[in-house]
């Protein structure tokens, strides 16, 4: 198992971690109801906090960062001479999850996406993992809810008995889920973002290939170019661009813990 502790990728505290010991972790606060606070950054996903200071504090108060991207691992190794040899990759980390928990007797709760969607994951989590109990799953309501929805949701995933709780809203949504409801909730808060529809069947994987030589998100750009353009065509240079003057001293000299959110926005 490799755990080296946090360290700074322009400005944002990320894990050098594998899935041994990530899983680990998770499975041991799970076992003791512990409130812990986990995901699982691409470029995307660490650009998300480079540009918002609220958000930037945000991820450095998570318990666990994990270099879901190649380009992100490859930061840690570069910055940092981590020696990384893998990724730490969402959908991958899930299912070690589900395995782990089925063996060892922990409650899953499934949080996000769309109720067919919830019930495909369901379905093909419990088909793999035949002992893997669904304490219970709850569908996004794609808005953002007010403090009673909050709190009855948080009683819900509360008194289902689950031991972790994977969250699927996409991001950032689902790191402001699992910000705002650590302190809510007596267990880990997994945010895995594409698992949920890579799982259910929805939505198709890279070859391995491309995932090993961090072209994962050229492969969906291709599927789905409306949607994702903006996003890699704009945050992969930019990305780039600042770990270059990381690595020469100009920029991120230290982790920025960011700016407190202001007010709550929670999105479910």
């Amino acid at each position: 198992m490799i755990n080296l502790g946090k360290h700074n990728v322009l400005g944002i505290g990320v894990d050098a971690i594998d899935y041994d010991a990530a899983a680990a972790r998770v499975i041991e606060a799970g076992k003791n109801h512990q409130a812990m606070a986990v995901t699982a950054l691409a470029v995307h996903g660490v650009m998300t906090g480079v540009g918002d200071r609220e958000h930037r504090y945000r991820l450095n108060q998570f318990d666990m960062v994990c270099p879901d991207g190649q380009p992100v691992r490859w930061a840690l190794n570069l910055l940092h001479g981590c020696k990384l040899n893998d990724r730490v990759y969402g959908p991958n980390l899930t299912l070690i999850l589900c395995q782990r928990a089925a063996e060892q007797g922990i409650p899953v709760f499934l949080f996000g996406a769309t109720e067919e969607m919830l019930t495909k994951f369901s379905d093909a989590l419990c088909q793999k993992y035949p002992q893997l109990r669904i304490a219970g799953k709850r569908a996004s309501r794609f808005r953002t809810l007010s403090e009673s929805e909050r709190d009855e949701l948080a009683g819900e995933i509360n008194a289902s008995g689950a031991g972790m709780c994977f969250v699927g809203l996409g991001c950032p949504k689902q790191e402001v889920f699992a910000f705002e409801m650590r302190s809510r909730l007596h267990m880990p808060l997994i945010a895995v973002g594409a698992a949920f529809a890579f799982h259910a069947g929805v939505l198709a994987q890279a070859p391995p290939w491309m995932q090993r030589n961090g072209l994962e998100w050229f492969y969906r750009l291709c599927r789905e170019p409306q949607r994702l353009w903006k996003r890699y065509l704009t945050t992969n240079p930019a990305f780039l661009a600042r770990l270059a003057m990381q690595k020469v001293g100009l920029m991120h000299r230290s982790q920025d813990l960011g700016q407190r959110p202001s007010k709550e926005v929670l999105f479910g």
